[in-house]
Formats: C-alpha cells, sequence, structure tokens
C-alpha cells in the first residue's frame, strides 16, 4: 500500500476542517397561493400513500411476524407515483418517513392521514435531495413550476431534502434543508438558564425573559371568534399568537448565543406540565420551543450546549451549595420569590438562584455538596 505524502496529509487535515465548519439549516419560504390547489391534490396522494404503507405494514406484522424496512417497502410502491400523481423520491420519502416515526413511536401501527373532516392533517409534500430544482426563481417539481418569495436567495444554496407543508390557515411553505458556513459566536460567556412561568427564561447573570402571556391577551377574542363560528377568522388568532410566541423566543435565544459560549438549561418538561392545571401558561411559555431554538442556534455558531437535571436547583443556596431549612419548598413555596439563606446569609431571587445551580451542573458540579 501507498503510504500517504506529508501534501495530501495536509489536504485531508485541510478537508476536516471545512467540513468541521459546516452546518446543515432549514430555510422555510412562502409559496404563493395559486400553487395551493396542485399542492393539496398532491397532499391527498401523500396520504393515500401513507394509509396504504401503514395497512401493509400491520398486515405483515400479524401475518408474517416481520416488520417492514424502507426498502422492504419501496419494492411495494414501486412505480405508485406515475399513478397517483407523484414524484418518485416523493413516495420513497413516505415509506422512509413512516418507517422512521414507527421506530420513534415503537408501534406496530400508526395514525392515519385523514384528507377532510374536522380532525384532518395539514398537507405535507416530501421530497428528496436532488428532486427538486431551483431555476430563474422557480422551484420545479415534478415538471411543475413554484413560485416563492425568495427571502434568502435560494440560487447561493445548494438544496437537498425537505418538503412542502400547509399551515392551519391554508398557506403552503416550501422546507428545504441547505449546508451553510458556521458563523463562530464571538461570545465567551458562561449562562445556566432557569425555566419558568413567572418569567419564561431567566439567566445565571440576571437577564430575563417576561411571559409575554401570548395566548391569554387574545384568548377573549378567540374565545368570541369560535363561538361566532368564524373559522377563518379563529385560525388568523391562532397564527398571531404563534408568530408573536415565536418573535419573541428567537429574539431572545438569537441575543443569548451572540453573547455566550456555553449555554445550560433545565431538563423541565413542558408536556408533563401541559396535563396539570398549569396548562395554558405552560404551553404559552413555549419551552420546548426556545430548547430546540438555542439547541440548533449554538450548534451553528460552534457553541457548547447542555440540557442538565433541575432537581433541587430551586431549593439550593448557589452560595453555600446546602439546603436551608428556609428555602422554598412545594407548591407552597410557588410564591416565594426572593429568600434569604439561613445558613449563609445570602438573599436570592428564586429564580437566579436556579440558573446558577443550572450553570454549575453544566459544569459538572454538584448542585447539593456531599457531606462527610
Amino acid at each position: 500500500m501507498k503510504k500517504p505524502s506529508g501534501l495530501e496529509l495536509l489536504s485531508d487535515s485541510t478537508h476536516i476542517q471545512r467540513m468541521e465548519m459546516k452546518a446543515t439549516k432549514t430555510l422555510k419560504l412562502r409559496v404563493k397561493d395559486k400553487h395551493a390547489r396542485l399542492l393539496s391534490e398532491w397532499a391527498k396522494a401523500v396520504n393515500f400513500t401513507w394509509n396504504y404503507i401503514n395497512e401493509l405494514s400491520e398486515r405483515s406484522i400479524r401475518e408474517k411476524g416481520a416488520f417492514l424496512s424502507a426498502y422492504d417497502i419501496q419494492k411495494y410502491t414501486d412505480g405508485a407515483g406515475s399513478l397517483i400523481g407523484l414524484h418518485s423520491h416523493t413516495v420513497q420519502q413516505v415509506g422512509a418517513e413512516y418507517v422512521a416515526r414507527r421506530k420513534q413511536f415503537k408501534k406496530r401501527q400508526l395514525k392515519w392521514r385523514k384528507t377532510s373532516g374536522a380532525s384532518r392533517n395539514l398537507g405535507w409534500v416530501p421530497f428528496k435531495s436532488g428532486s427538486v430544482k431551483w431555476k430563474d426563481g422557480v422551484i420545479t417539481l415534478n415538471k411543475q413550476a413554484f413560485k416563492l418569495w425568495d427571502s434568502y436567495g435560494l440560487a447561493n444554496y445548494s438544496l437537498r431534502s425537505g418538503s412542502f407543508n400547509e399551515d392551519s390557515r391554508g398557506r403552503w411553505y416550501f422546507n428545504v434543508v441547505v449546508e451553510v458556513d458556521r458563523k463562530l459566536s464571538p461570545g465567551s460567556s458562561s449562562i445556566g438558564i432557569d425555566l419558568g412561568l413567572k418569567t419564561t427564561a431567566t439567566c445565571s447573570d440576571g437577564d430575563k425573559l417576561s411571559s409575554g402571556r401570548f395566548y391569554r391577551d387574545l384568548e377573549r377574542p378567540l374565545g368570541i371568534a369560535q363561538r361566532a363560528g368564524r373559522k377563518a377568522r379563529a385560525r388568523a388568532i391562532h397564527a398571531k399568537i404563534a408568530n408573536r410566541r415565536k418573535d419573541a423566543l428567537h429574539k431572545f435565544s438569537s441575543a443569548l448565543v451572540a453573547r455566550c459560549g456555553f449555554i445550560v438549561v433545565g431538563d423541565v418538561s413542558s408536556m408533563k406540565l401541559a396535563k396539570t392545571n398549569m396548562a395554558k401558561s405552560v404551553l404559552d411559555a413555549g419551552w420546548g420551543q426556545l430548547k430546540t431554538m438555542l439547541e440548533y442556534k449554538c450548534d451553528h455558531a460552534g457553541i457548547l450546549f447542555k440540557v442538565v437535571s433541575e432537581k433541587n436547583t430551586t431549593q439550593t443556596c448557589s452560595s453555600c451549595k446546602q439546603l436551608p431549612d428556609s428555602r422554598p419548598r412545594g407548591i407552597a413555596g410557588l410564591g416565594i420569590r426572593e429568600w434569604i439563606c439561613s445558613g449563609c446569609g445570602v438573599t436570592h431571587d428564586r429564580d437566579v438562584n436556579a440558573a446558577r445551580n443550572i450553570l454549575a451542573l453544566g459544569h459538572e458540579r454538584p448542585v447539593v455538596e456531599i457531606s462527610l
């Protein structure tokens, strides 16, 4: 075997460094409304394909005791795209997505995709890398051209896999994965974040994202629209709530990434708390969305991001690392926003103290000291 030269080794090293400076990003662009009818027809065909695969998979498990892989499913769906008006790559991607979701939820059969009725699924048309082309301001898929509002300059990117997606108002969007250069953050601060309801997020340095009450502020007009049967108006209000929340979370997360080199967040579960009487406030806060934003923005900026257990972070004194008798406890202590440590006498802001303990956990230091 030929021994690689120093020049070849240098070339490989440079290639690895360049690869490390690359990241993937999903761009979302609005499709012009005149294409909605065609995309809706494709979405119906996608639902038909999904339901066929769902029945096929369940039958295979029932009769043969075997789960179908994406490769197995492709054998049954080859050539179906031309019959139902879909690109062959779209049919293949539906099968691959079905297998991925079945493994994720560990079920032998998934929910049917509904095309009509009150509980219908929003339109979804996936595609694989190489099946869409961008030229002269137009996206082409399956020999059909779609005009977009190009706010990103798609000509500058190499398009990979993605999908067309419908929102609750019947608007369609083109979502595509592209490769971008990492823009490393100049920040070097280390921040712990405590997620809560009084303030959506509190940082260990005292910075806070106030609770926006996005849903509660528009709850009354939303209720009026729903009782009056004005479905379009109700959908518009829901979209306004979601857009306001997303805007606030984007601004807060971007500002954090710009000034930090290490971000740690508590593992509070919005899905668990959504089953309690705090459901409206929990879902309005958007904790899961904030963590998702921080995760991918940190990845793009070369920042270390960690999620740690927040157990005892509220009750532990961040100064002396003890569990003092004066600490806020349980549901009865939720209203206590400031408390004084009976051990060392330090006055704590409840949320800032928890954020500092979360940061300590991110550095892999125990929140509570181990007594010998």
